[in-house]
């Protein structure tokens, strides 16, 4: 008597996050961030003027578009991070000689050694991380990354949160509710006026 054979063992497919790019990218971002955003922290920054540091590192100016873009941060949050950076020392605000009507903002001497010291520490920590899978690997990556961001920077656009409440379509059942309500609230205006009318009689 033979055996029959046993069917084949099928996996489970992953979970819809576990393999899809952007939401790889964002946990790996979150993750090796982390990690170093805790020596930004110990040297007395937070992440957002460590951000717009780095980004200005090496003396070149950027307009607040640009640092908004880059940082990854929505420019109102960047014009506060610049005000308080520019009260310390360490970023001016400058003319922008192509267009005297927008600023550009670059970052000071003293800016420029407080920065180059997380920078060091910043390559060593990217060293480490990227060490596991050597060094050719590490540099096709960066250079997928750096074609994917020139592919797509011109192409997202972050929704604001705020916007989405207000474009969020009411519910019916709300809709009902409300009108119901609109008719008692009305109806209770009309009979006040009616005993108000009662009351004072005509000529009054």
């Amino acid at each position: 008597m033979t055996k029959s054979a046993s069917p084949p063992v099928t996996q489970a497919p992953l979970p819809f996050v576990d393999d899809y790019l952007p939401a790889l990218l964002a946990q790996a971002s979150h993750l090796i961030s982390g990690e170093f955003h805790r020596v930004v922290n110990d040297h007395g920054f937070n992440v957002s003027e460590w951000r717009v540091l780095a980004s200005l590192a090496g003396g070149h100016s950027a307009s607040i578009g640009r640092l908004a873009a880059v940082t990854v941060m929505k420019q109102p949050t960047v014009t506060r991070v610049l005000d308080r950076m520019e009260a310390s020392g360490h970023v001016e605000r400058i003319a922008n000689p192509g267009d005297r009507r927008f600023t550009l903002v670059r970052i000071t001497p003293a800016g420029s050694r407080l920065v180059a010291r997380l920078i060091r520490l910043a390559r060593e920590h990217e060293r480490r991380v990227l060490e596991p899978f050597g060094l050719a690997r590490a540099a096709d990556l960066k250079s997928t990354l750096k074609q994917m961001i020139a592919m797509h920077k011109n192409l997202a656009v972050e929704p604001d949160a705020d916007e989405f409440v207000r474009a969020a379509p009411v519910p019916a059942t709300a809709r009902r509710r409300g009108a119901v309500a609109g008719r008692v609230a009305q109806g209770g205006r009309l009979s006040r006026k009616s005993s108000t009318a009662r009351a004072n009689g005509p000529g009054n």
